[in-house]
């Protein structure tokens, strides 16, 4: 059965407002030869232009989606919190949250990223396709019920997973969120949850600066259903791998989710301008088939791909690959041209060894099942 790519051409039209970086211009802030904020549509339409000129986009099922509708997405935000973010994107755009800036029309692009996730979960569980990939953008991991933050203006993720659940095809559902960014908006959504496990590898107060932490392990019945692994800058592949191996897998094998849904962040590459780690196209490759591996033996393969950050517009196209190749199966490659510069630029044995044994640590806490209080 095929991969799935859920994407659309209107995505990429989302525009944010007169950032460099994360700051706004003005004062002592000039604009960026770049312009705007670094969530720009390039690092995404590139991973699409690649995956068209090695062919990989043929040995995948192309297919947009509707918009959420209005049913799917007040199951995650209030009905208030949607009614002022469709005025005041009529009206022209603004900015709701903290570093969300949106054109005319942002209410509806927001509508169609959620909607090619719900439709690429959809499409999992009814086995149209083996697994799924959404090209969503905006992103949505950060973004809570009635509070757009860090370029998120809707949770993707958290939209599609309880459509899943109120359609009742699937009752319970893992999200494991490896971008660099602490997934606090889908932790916020289901932090009293038990039937959505949440899981964050970080790096440790990138963004945002106060949550993330390993005490944060959800709350009533929620409570053990959500793990935070922070790690250290400068963390690379090893200790990716070393995280999956030692939390995020033993804590899918006592889940036993009916879906496993990535929020697939390639901020943590080695190139990225908003993170300070070292993992490489080949890390996203080896945490991909370490996760369809899980999924094959925990639920019949149903796994989903979300994208999420990632701005180096040159190295982001060759992350999105590896991942793509890894989930289809597929004989159209893109070699990391990075790949010899990075292997060499890895953390040094003595650091690896560190973080060794910093995950051991958190692995050992979470191994034992938090107290009521």
């Amino acid at each position: 059965m095929a991969t799935g790519f859920f994407w659309d051409e209107r995505c990429f039209w989302h525009s944010g407002g007169n950032y460099a970086l994360t700051l706004p211009v003005g004062d002592l802030v000039q604009p960026l030869a770049s312009g705007g904020l670094p969530e720009s549509p390039e690092t995404k339409r590139r991973l699409k232009n690649l995956m068209d000129v090695t062919g990989l986009s043929r040995d995948l099922i192309l297919r947009s989606a509707d918009s959420a509708t209005t049913q799917e997405l007040e199951r995650v935000h209030p009905r208030s919190f949607l009614r002022e973010f469709k005025e005041i994107s009529d009206q022209g755009g603004g900015d709701m949250g903290l570093r969300t800036p949106f054109g005319k029309g942002g209410y509806e692009v927001a509508a169609l990223s959620a909607g090619l996730a719900t439709e690429a979960v959809r499409a999992v569980l009814k086995g149209e396709v083996q697994n799924a990939y959404a090209l969503s953008r905006p992103p949505g991991h950060h973004c809570l019920p009635d509070w757009p933050n860090g370029f998120c203006l809707m949770a993707n993720i958290a939209i599609a997973a309880e459509a899943a659940l109120a359609e009742n095809r699937a009752k319970r559902i893992a999200v494991i969120d490896w971008d660099v960014h602490h997934g606090n908006g889908t932790e916020a959504i289901f932090y009293d949850r038990d039937d959505v496990l949440t899981v964050s590898l970080h790096q440790e107060h990138n963004y945002p600066l106060d949550t993330g932490d390993t005490a944060d392990r959800g709350q009533d019945d929620g409570l053990g259903y959500n793990i935070n692994i922070p790690l250290p800058p400068g963390c690379g592949h090893v200790a990716y791998l070393d995280a999956m191996s030692r939390i995020v897998l033993p804590a899918l094998e006592d889940f036993k989710p009916d879906l496993i849904v990535i929020a697939c962040g390639f901020d943590a590459a080695a190139f990225d301008p908003l993170s300070r780690m070292m993992a490489t196209a080949d890390t996203f490759r080896q945490l991909t088939r370490h996760v369809m591996a899980a999924a094959k033996r925990l639920c019949d393969g149903r796994l989903v791909m979300v994208h999420e950050g990632g701005y180096s517009e040159a190295y982001v196209p060759f992350c999105g690959h590896a991942v793509l190749e890894e989930m289809s199966g597929s004989a159209h490659v893109a070699p990391d041209p990075m790949a010899d510069t990075l292997a060499k630029r890895q953390p040094s044995a003595r650091f690896d060894a560190f973080t060794h044994d910093l995950i051991g640590e958190m692995a050992a806490f979470f191994a034992t099942p938090p107290e009521k209080g």
